[in-house]
């Protein structure tokens, strides 16, 4: 295969984080004349995500991989099978250099048909523990890149890297003028950026509204609500929402002193990246496998962050951590500057290249 024809095959799915990192790969693989394809699901949010970029997607069938008996699972295990088929089909056609995959339900499909045909997998794990898709897919990889170090202890360390988590080189570019236009807010008042996701959060959003007045007393408050979740009742000049930020959140870091956030690992390794000192209040158990909450402890462990559990967070709770981080701001800062923060997008392509 010619240079110029060269392509390579980037998969996931499910949720935003295991998309954002594929798209950050996008520029990169083009501007060395390679061309990504997406294998995605028919109704996921990666459909809709990568619909920006212009690069070809792919659709197939998939099944929801789940750890407790339900009869949903015996239907899936054909969605999978058929996927599996699609996926096949596809990667035929692509001839792939290698396949890329970032988790979610999605991608285990993909990774069974590039094993059966010999093309070679590269995983990336960007949690503490693997989700259930990229244990099973782990199996058939080549490769597992991994985000923490004590990954290692979950992945076959025979087959795994650590390489720390990949950070978007145009965050560290905000400019605090930019940040303050984009707000009517000032430096005369310590600013505080709340944010739970691409999709928002109903509990944060909820109490943040129900305690705006005490909040903006003493902080200006930048609120990234998530899609659809702005309320245009509020209207006051230390509180400004945001349903969804792109290039404009490298500005709104800029100017904050400490994030509220919950505890994606792409997002707190960000904010890490940035020095910004966090308070963390991860996704509960009866919404998630737990990673959040594993995500928030360590970082918690690390001296990053304070972790609110979202059944404590009281305006007390949240009052005392904010003062805790203002005492010793200068300490969180410190350490966070001592740790080794990852490789950018463009490292990880070159690196991906490299294996081959």
């Amino acid at each position: 295969m010619s240079q110029e024809h060269k392509r390579v095959v980037l998969t996931g799915g499910g949720t935003v984080g295991h998309v954002i990192l594929n798209k950050l790969l996008i520029p990169e693989l083009i501007n060395k004349n390679i061309e990504p394809v997406y294998i995605g699901s028919k109704t996921g949010i990666e459909k809709e995500v990568i619909s920006t970029t212009g690069i070809t997607y792919k659709q197939i069938s998939s099944g929801k991989l789940r750890r407790y008996f339900s009869l949903e699972n015996a239907v899936d295990v054909f969605r999978v099978m058929k996927g599996v088929f699609d996926a096949r089909r596809i990667l035929k056609k692509v001839k792939p250099e290698f396949v890329f995959s970032k988790g979610g339900f999605v991608t285990v499909p993909v990774v069974l048909a590039a094993k059966s045909l010999n093309i070679p997998v590269y995983i990336h794990e960007s949690d503490i523990t693997p989700g259930l898709a990229n244990k099973i897919a782990g199996k058939f990889a080549s490769k597992i890149f991994v985000t923490f170090e004590k990954t290692m202890q979950y992945v076959d360390n025979s087959k795994a890297e650590y390489i720390g988590p990949v950070i978007r080189d145009e965050l560290k570019r905000g400019s605090e003028s930019v940040g303050y236009e984009l707000t009517g807010f000032n430096s005369s008042k310590e600013t505080i950026l709340i944010i739970g996701g691409s999709l928002g959060a109903k509990h944060i959003n909820k109490f943040v509204r129900e305690n705006l007045d005490e909040l903006t007393k003493d902080y200006q408050v930048i609120h990234i609500t998530g899609q659809n979740n702005i309320d245009h009742s509020i209207e006051t000049c230390h509180y400004k929402q945001f349903e969804f930020v792109k290039s404009e959140l490298a500005h709104l870091l800029s100017i904050s002193d400490t994030v509220i956030s919950r505890s994606g690992s792409n997002a707190i390794y960000e904010f890490l990246a940035l020095r910004k000192p966090m308070i963390l209040i991860p996704l509960p158990l009866s919404q998630s496998r737990g990673d959040q909450i594993e995500n928030a402890t360590y970082f918690e462990e690390q001296g990053f962050a304070i972790k609110l559990d979202e059944d404590d967070l009281t305006m007390d709770t949240l009052k005392n951590a904010l003062i805790k981080i203002n005492k010793e701001r200068q300490s969180y800062v410190d350490r966070m500057d001592n740790f080794d923060v990852g490789i950018t997008s463009l490292e990880l392509v070159e690196k991906l290249v490299s294996e081959e």
